[in-house]
């Protein structure tokens, strides 16, 4: 399995960005997904920053791709993304239905925000020009099994591996209203939550965690333990979600773990007080996704 670095789903300063990155050059990680996803007003960095970004990470030996904002909202949000469609030296991640359209039958990853819960489905994207998938968060291991044994020739699959999971997104800005500021005059209080703002219910139990228009478990999901799961499905690609901190040393354990030079019960005692929140793998096996259990 090769290993492979999400997008980063938070706003963080410009130089935080550059820094991670640069790191991220070092990193095991084979693939790495750039660009914004979540919020057009984030601005810190546009399209030529990613671009040169991406030249870095490819001169590396990284392999580069595009990932398209999933809820476009004005003008110059399509323009972007006829823009990064447009590019023919990166593949680009599609994250919703205009994206797949833009690139016209053009090699692209189908992201996780499509929703591909059907082998038809799958199919469809596949003669549209999709060479991998990645599996909707909510899917658990034996629908991906069926999934798995039907997807067309040549498809590769990728599985959420680590990270909060990014679970819905809103017109409106929660992160905004939380500081009761209209979405339009924001202020950018995204960036005083470099790993999304904890909500917990009134109990005082983590429930969810706000990052802007999305919404994002309050929990970690890590499925370091299930490697070797994971493996037997032939899966071809692991995602790692970014954090503020310690995401190179993550992306290590797994890679270690992959290549067989831990356990996954090790992995995952190594990552456990990494994590900015506990652990959670409830959807994996097809029960509620705050739940942690062992198989």
């Amino acid at each position: 399995m090769k290993l492979a670095l999400g997008p980063v789903q938070y706003y963080w300063p410009r130089i935080a960005m550059m820094q991670f990155y640069e790191a991220v050059t070092e990193a095991p990680v084979d693939i790495v997904y750039l660009g914004e996803t979540v919020c057009s007003r984030r601005h810190e960095l546009r399209l030529p920053d990613w671009l040169e970004l991406a030249a870095m990470l490819e001169a590396a030996g990284k392999e580069v791709v595009l990932s398209t904002q999933v809820l476009l909202e004005s003008g110059s949000d399509l323009s972007t993304l006829r823009k990064i469609a447009a590019n023919d030296r990166y593949l680009v991640e599609a994250n919703d239905m205009g994206a797949v359209h833009c690139l016209e039958g053009r090699p692209f990853v189908a992201g996780p925000f499509l929703n591909l819960y059907s082998a038809p489905a799958l199919a469809l994207l596949a003669n549209q020009g999709a060479r991998r998938w990645v599996m909707p968060l909510e899917m658990g291991r034996d629908k991906l099994g069926f999934m798995q044994a039907q997807r067309p020739a040549g498809m590769q699959t990728e599985v959420f591996a680590y990270g909060r999971m990014p679970l819905a997104f809103s017109a409106r800005c929660f992160t905004a209203r939380n500081r009761n500021l209209p979405k339009d005059n924001c202020q950018y209080v995204c960036m005083d939550h470099p790993d999304g703002l904890l909500l917990n219910t009134r109990e005082g139990q983590p429930f969810l965690t706000l990052n802007g228009i999305q919404t994002q478990s309050a929990l970690v999901y890590n499925l370091a333990r299930e490697l070797g799961q994971v493996a037997d499905m032939q899966v071809d690609v692991l995602r790692i979600s970014p954090q503020s901190q310690y995401t190179n040393e993550i992306a290590r354990f797994f890679h270690q773990a992959i290549r067989g030079e831990m356990t996954g019960e090790d992995a995952f005692a190594a990552i456990e007080p990494l994590m900015p929140a506990g652990p959670c793998n409830g959807y994996w096996y097809g029960r509620p996704g705050l739940e942690q259990l062992v198989a």
